[in-house]
């Protein structure tokens, strides 16, 4: 696997977490939000994340094959579809006959904890990238 390869790598990981901490900076942007263009509360998104590559056939096949793309790349933004919070507030333009109101199904824990996690992430593709850099520095001063 060459050098380029290895940033090539991390930074399909980045793009990826970077859209996810997007799509959860929405999802918490829209906690309140009862009414949406399509009529209902705003419901959750999730990405979905896929390899772009397989690392099993890449290293039984071929180690220098320039044609394997590695990596992670995002397949989908999908919307959760649990049920939503009733809130008993009669008195909400949204309101029904019986006086609750549909909320969001986003839980601002659940966000929280996903963010942790995608800038988890990002900091180690930053890290991989950073030693990926520095490996490549040495390689260049074994030459001088």
């Amino acid at each position: 696997m060459s050098f380029l390869q290895s940033l090539n790598i991390s930074g399909s990981g980045l793009t990826a977490q970077k859209l996810r901490m997007d799509v959860i900076s929405e999802n918490i942007a829209n906690i309140d939000s009862t009414r949406t263009e399509t009529g209902g509360p705003y419901r959750r998104k999730m990405i979905v994340l896929s390899s772009t590559g397989d690392f099993k056939k890449m290293l039984v096949k071929n180690l220098n094959s320039s044609e394997i793309n590695l990596g992670v790349e995002v397949t989908d933004i999908v919307e959760d579809q649990s049920d939503f919070k009733l809130v008993y507030n009669p008195e909400h333009p949204d309101a029904d006959e019986n006086g609750y109101v549909s909320m969001p199904n986003v839980d601002s824990l659940k966000e929280t904890v996903d963010m942790m996690e995608a800038y988890r992430a990002y900091q180690a593709n930053i890290t991989a990238l950073n030693t990926t850099k520095q490996m490549a520095v040495k390689a260049l001063e074994i030459g001088r």
